[in-house]
């Protein structure tokens, strides 16, 4: 787990709407909730963390999903 968001995610967090805040932070994993809870870390800072995750994951995924089409094309 990071300790502290990269600059161009905070960036990204605090160009965000209200709306888009409330609905990343909604998605985020307990173990940021309780840094928030706990004031650790600040709301920019946890969503600045998931911004990052989910773009972690979102590139994981398309990896997959570029290696199961290659796969299906070669059948």
């Amino acid at each position: 787990m990071r300790k502290t968001p990269a600059d161009e995610y905070l960036e990204k967090a605090r160009l965000l709407s209200a709306e888009a805040t409330e609905r990343l932070l909604s998605r985020t994993r307990s173990k940021l909730i309780r840094r928030l809870e706990s004031e650790k870390m600040t709301a920019l800072e946890v969503v600045a963390i998931q911004l990052e995750i989910e773009d972690e994951e979102l590139g994981e995924w398309r990896d997959k999903m570029a290696e199961l089409r290659k796969k299906t094309k070669a059948k």
